[in-house]
């Protein structure tokens, strides 16, 4: 912890050796991801370019969205923190990930804090070591703005911290600090629902400390900021039509048609592929079997963890009295509020283990899906204090034979997670960011060109259109179709309907992707006569007359 220093009259606070650790742990975890951004990795993509669009338009007053365009139920909390960068500086990827970066630090030093609190100094910077690590999934969910999860594991942080000084006494603005758990609680829902079973097990934790306040001024408050927070949701589904409200959409989106896959197969994905993807141990592709060791040792440390929780709470209520009157404002109460929140860490993480796997994705594309596990960082103090205590005890040699055992096991996994972590980091940035930069610059040679020779209003698919829209600031606008040219996915209707009022649209396509072939067919003998040109890797047609089959 940190120790007063008299100097110059003044008492100023002093790193502790553990914390200074912390500090140099995290800033080089910080500058790792200030350069990655710079250079916009990992690269970015349509999804991300629609929030960007929207922080352009807030920024510009022109709209003011609550969720996502196109869905009911992906808040656009991310686009909101962006818009006054990019208003200033105008539209740029790195602008844009900005704020992402400054969440990953907040959430850095928030969890340095609390395992700080639950556990012990050096144990908080492994932890925070751990975290400044980082290959393509596990940073990828930290700087693209895709909406969510940066945002929200900060704010249940942040909870679990007002729930220990209120527990243990140190927070003396208890109803304005109950007031802002409420305000982070409904800004969460809002943003991600991912996150709600961390929400939760964090309210439970919360009626634990304070449940005799929370009767009166307190329990207002709490109700009001939970309000404030979710209330541009609440308003929107107000005004939603039949089956437009997000629970409706959210419903439709997570249903999907056909045969069910078996459990087995959705563990599998869940633990062998989601759970080392998530954690950092494992390369973008997919996890060798040497590295899905994670995954199966991932339940058997949630019930270490919980044990261990359980023990803590029950000796801190068998302490003799003397010792609980020694033990300042919190009392009891304050003593037991550690063992409490590693519970609510440890189910936190079991249950969104348990939402992941019910879902289908888990089997049929974990690759693809284990960004939905990246909130179960907020558990890792939780889940490897087992391991550190009887690494720990070891050390110490306070233990029996079997204990030594045990200790020395749990240091060796310690260490291997580290080592891997730390090499697939490096691999990561010494060799897989150079498909994410050649990706990046044929975006801008496209549009650039496009931007500055023409068309202005063409068509494309999913994965071209919002993309070349945020990168030449809205000067070329682009119609989202499918492989057949027909309508696609068009979040944003205004640009759809502006492309399709165009005289004489172009159409940019991968080279001979089937969309390409496609619009050979139609053009027919018109193909050679349409102007042709490529830019990095893509064909832009510009035929004299519009190609629009759907018509």
């Amino acid at each position: 912890m940190s120790h007063p220093e008299q100097h110059s009259g003044r008492r100023r606070p002093r790193l502790d050796r553990p914390a200074l650790v912390a500090l140099l742990f995290g800033l080089a975890g910080v500058v790792y991801r200030l350069v990655l951004t710079l250079f916009t990795v990992p690269v970015s993509n349509s999804d991300e370019a629609t929030f960007g669009l929207a922080a352009l338009h807030i920024g510009q007053g022109r709209e003011h969205p609550v969720f996502l365009y196109g869905q009911h139920y992906m808040g656009m909390l991310e686009s909101y923190l962006a818009a006054p960068l990019v208003a200033l500086a105008g539209p740029s990827w790195p602008v844009l990930r900005l704020p992402m970066l400054a969440l990953y630090a907040i959430f850095l030093y928030l969890i340095h804090r609390l395992t700080r609190r639950l556990g012990t100094p050096w144990f908080a910077a492994f932890v925070v070591g751990l975290l400044a690590l980082g290959p393509e999934r596990v940073v990828r969910d930290q700087l693209t703005v895709v909406g969510g999860r940066p945002e929200v594991k900060p704010a249940v942080l942040l909870m679990l911290l007002i729930t220990v000084g209120l527990a243990a006494g140190t927070v003396h603005r208890r109803r304005l600090a109950i007031g802002l758990f409420g305000l982070l609680v409904g800004l969460a829902v809002w943003s991600d629902w991912l996150i709600l079973p961390y929400l939760a097990v964090a309210g439970l934790a919360l009626v634990w400390a304070v449940r005799r306040e929370l009767l009166g001024w307190s329990g207002l408050l709490l109700v009001a900021g939970v309000v404030v927070g979710v209330a541009p949701m609440i308003v929107d589904n107000l005004r939603a039509g039949p089956g437009e409200d997000s629970l409706s959409v959210f419903r439709e989106v997570s249903t999907k048609a056909g045969p069910q896959p078996q459990w087995s197969d959705r563990i599998r994905g869940g633990l062998l592929e989601g759970v080392p993807l998530a954690h950092g141990l494992c390369p973008v592709d997919g996890c060798g079997r040497w590295q899905q060791w994670f995954g199966v040792l991932y339940p058997v440390l949630l019930l270490a963890g919980a044990a261990l929780a359980v023990l803590a709470y029950r000796r801190a209520a068998g302490a003799p009295r003397g010792e609980r009157a020694g033990r300042g404002a919190g009392g009891l109460r304050g003593e037991r509020v550690g063992p409490v929140v590693q519970l609510a860490l440890i189910a936190g993480a079991a249950l969104t283990l348990l939402s992941y796997v019910r879902s289908p994705l888990a089997a049929t594309s974990p690759l693809d899906n284990a960004r939905y596990l990246s909130v179960l960082q907020l558990s890792l103090p939780a889940v490897l204090w087992p391991l550190w205590v009887a690494a720990l005890t070891a050390w110490r040699g306070t233990s029996s034979v079997l204990g030594r055992f045990t200790g020395a096991l749990s240091a060796a996994v310690l260490a291997a997670l580290t080592v891997i972590t730390l090499v697939t980091t490096v691999l990561f940035a010494a060799t897989g960011t150079a498909a994410s930069r050649t990706e990046e610059r044929q975006a801008r040679e496209l549009a650039a060109a496009l931007r500055a020779d023409g068309p202005h209003e063409v068509y494309g698919d999913y994965w071209t259109c919002n993309r070349l829209i945020f990168n030449t600031d809205e000067s070329v606008v682009c119609g989202v179709l499918d492989g057949d040219l027909s309508p696609g996915q068009n979040r944003y209707r205004p640009y759809w309907r502006q492309v399709g009022r165009a005289e004489r649209p172009g159409y940019v396509v991968e080279i001979d992707s089937p969309m390409d072939r496609r619009l050979r067919r139609l053009l027919a003998d018109r193909a050679d006569a349409a102007p042709v040109r490529e830019v990095g890797g893509y064909r832009v047609y510009h035929p004299d007359t519009p190609v629009r089959p759907w018509r």
